[in-house]
């Protein structure tokens, strides 16, 4: 059987979203001769992941604990723990939609020079609605550098970071994660664009959850000094990653 890994990062206030994602994980139907595991990485110790996943004998979960350093070292961690040739990101906090782990590998074996995929959102709103995600590209092909090019114009990704699977030898050449206490994977989903061809695919392949404790809530997260190094950081490593390749 072939791997996908799912890697997920959980602390303590996304212990009360941790079913209903393993819920959307269990209700995945794969294509023949794939199989998944959940790496779920705790950020310190003792934060009660087992004990708030409906069924924690599932064989296929595998949980691990490290000292407490964030989002972008948890992940990295369980990915150290993962085993599968694809890494698939899922936030605590958020469902996948039906299929969207089969059109992740559907993608990446139509298209074997791609490195990466993503899809379309819906956000996932606390009163249960769903919202549309505005200004996604058109479905297919993304050109290599495309998303470092609407970087720098927008500061903002030009796909959505969350819903990320990759090939694993491309998130382990880059290190994993970005060493940034948030825009981690928005830092990693650049890079990837500028070494390699992407994927978008139109159909939701996530509802990511809105609620007061989510990173994204915290006020230094889109202004101020802290968003500023991180904007920065993360686009000069994209321009040295282009210059490298661009002239190798």
């Amino acid at each position: 059987m072939t791997v996908l890994s799912v890697v997920t990062a959980i602390h303590p206030g996304a212990l009360p979203y941790l079913g209903a994602a393993y819920q959307s994980l269990t209700s995945q139907v794969l294509p023949d001769g794939w199989t998944w595991e959940w790496c779920i990485q705790e950020d310190g110790v003792d934060v009660g992941a087992r004990a708030a996943l409906p069924d924690p004998t599932d064989p296929r979960i595998r949980i691990g604990s490290s000292r407490k350093g964030g989002p972008a070292v948890a992940r990295t961690m369980a990915l150290a723990r993962s085993t599968g040739s694809l890494i698939k990101v899922l936030d605590a906090d958020d469902e996948l939609t039906t299929g969207a782990l089969a059109r992740d590998i559907s993608a990446l074996e139509a298209h074997p020079r791609i490195g990466w995929t993503t899809s379309r959102v819906l956000d996932l709103m606390p009163d249960g609605s769903l919202q549309e995600f505005e200004g996604d590209p058109a479905p297919g092909l993304i050109a290599r550098e495309a998303v470092l090019t609407h970087w720098r114009e927008h500061h903002r990704p030009q796909v959505h970071p969350a819903t990320l699977c990759v090939r694993r030898d491309l998130v382990t050449l880059l290190g994993g994660w970005m060493a940034l206490p948030a825009s981690e994977d928005t830092g990693l989903l650049t890079a990837l664009s500028v070494i390699s061809e992407g994927y978008f695919t139109r159909e939701p392949g996530l509802r990511y959850r809105k609620h007061p404790g989510q990173s994204t809530a915290h006020p230094d997260h889109g202004q101020g000094a802290e968003w500023a190094a991180r904007m920065s950081i993360i686009e000069a490593r994209a321009d040295a990653l282009a210059a490298l390749i661009n002239h190798s």
